[in-house]
């Protein structure tokens, strides 16, 4: 593949998702949009008139002509769809998180190795503006909070909060602490999917003494989007939502005012996450690159996902009747309370 061929590339999905993937792909000059794939012909229409490229009912009619595939369908069909991609030769990106299964993605990852194909893991955030300059400047954090607010949205009813928002974390956590998991301690409630967390509320303790308190919630009103490290000689507030970052530096070993302190308002990019996703993937195809946010990294950040889900088997505040008994009667009403709150919504 020369630098002026254009990469040809096809989208499966015309969800939300697959939707904005089509129309940023549209927009760049190095690619051409081969279809959108959807067994929904009416979304891949819809998805496919606005980025200017025709509509595929089966996706495995595409996979002779194109370079590169992005992989927006449900999770539970990620590995179906990544497998057929990659052993019709092309290069794929798909969206977090990698499978439904850690055993999926490892055989994902290997298919991707033994033929030499290009497997970038949709974790977004990586390309954040923020997160780019952040981790620049985070070195040794002690610890770590974060929060992920937003409202429900009926289409990721069929995963939990961890699998759908989390995830995005955990894989910024794991890069920026670069430490392996002690011990975990989670928390959460299923008020709206009926079958899955919609809240969580997780606690990471890393071999390096690093801790780490993360807050997933797809029941709120509002979205908030942030991420705040504690390191020995510095803090730094990182606000995903607004592309924003402050980094407070101590000047002195003792604090005697404001004076002995250091503030950092990076200038930041203002290009566009899901643009800066595509270009890095592509770069990656022309040059033989390995994708920051690799399948070995997709693997990493799902098993700590899964195991904050099976932690969160056993105390989940408003489930199964089995494991109240692990659960103080504080939270047990805590459970009840927040039921109640989820059925008023859903009738408001």
């Amino acid at each position: 593949m020369t630098e002026s061929s254009k990469i040809r590339v096809a989208v499966v999905g015309a969800g939300k998702m697959g939707t904005h993937h089509a129309r940023a792909l549209s927009k760049l000059p190095e690619v051409e949009l081969v279809g959108v794939c959807d067994t929904n012909v009416w979304k891949a229409q819809l998805a496919a008139w606005q980025s200017n490229t025709v509509a595929v009912r089966d996706y495995k009619d595409v996979l002779g002509r194109v370079d590169a595939v992005i992989v927006a369908v449900p999770t539970p069909l990620h590995y179906e769809v990544g497998k057929a991609v990659l052993e019709a030769g092309a290069h794929c990106l798909i969206e977090k998180p990698l499978a439904s299964s850690v055993d999926e993605a490892k055989e994902l990852l290997a298919l991707s190795e033994d033929r030499e194909l290009i497997l970038q893991v949709g974790h977004i955030e990586r390309f954040n503006p923020a997160v780019l300059e952040a981790v620049k400047h985070i070195r040794d954090p002690r610890y770590i909070t974060v929060e992920r607010l937003g409202p429900y949205d009926p289409r990721m009813s069929h995963i939990g909060v961890v699998m759908d928002l989390m995830i995005h974390d955990l894989d910024i956590l794991l890069t920026l602490v670069g430490s392996e998991v002690e011990s975990i301690e989670a928390l959460g409630a299923s008020l709206l999917s009926g079958h899955h967390e919609d809240i969580a509320n997780v606690r990471v303790r890393f071999k390096t003494g690093c801790v780490a308190d993360l807050t997933a919630s797809r029941i709120s009103l509002g979205k908030s989007r942030k991420l705040r490290a504690f390191q020995k000689d510095s803090y730094i507030s990182l606000d995903y939502g607004n592309t924003a970052l402050k980094v407070y530096r101590k000047k002195t070993a003792v604090i005697k005012s404001l004076k002995d302190v250091d503030y950092l308002s990076p200038k930041l990019s203002s290009t566009d996450p899901l643009r800066n996703e595509h270009q890095h993937f592509l770069d990656c195809i022309r040059h033989n690159r390995k994708p920051w946010p690799s399948g070995e990294r997709g693997v990493e950040a799902l098993k700590l996902a899964l195991q904050i889900s099976e932690e969160l088997e056993r105390y989940e505040l408003s489930g199964h009747a089995g494991s109240r008994s692990l659960i103080p009667s504080w939270a047990q009403d805590l459970g009840k309370i927040a039921k109640n709150v989820g059925k008023d919504i859903l009738r408001s």
